[in-house]
């Protein structure tokens, strides 16, 4: 399961989606409910960026 979601696809899945879905859900969600989900998605969204970055530095030095 490990070596799937450290994938880059996954990863550029991961980062796109819940970027997009952290950028509509204080549209589309009314209150508390909807900044919730949003920073909840921000913060997945954030961590597949990282290990985007992360992998691609790595890569790079090899």
């Amino acid at each position: 399961m490990k070596t799937l979601l450290s994938s880059r696809p996954v990863l550029w899945f991961l980062f796109l989606f819940n970027l997009v879905v952290a950028l509509a859900a204080p549209l589309v969600l009314d209150g508390t409910r909807g900044v919730t989900t949003a920073v909840g998605m921000g913060v997945v969204s954030l961590g597949a960026g990282v290990g985007l970055v992360r992998d691609r530095g790595g890569r790079a030095s090899v």
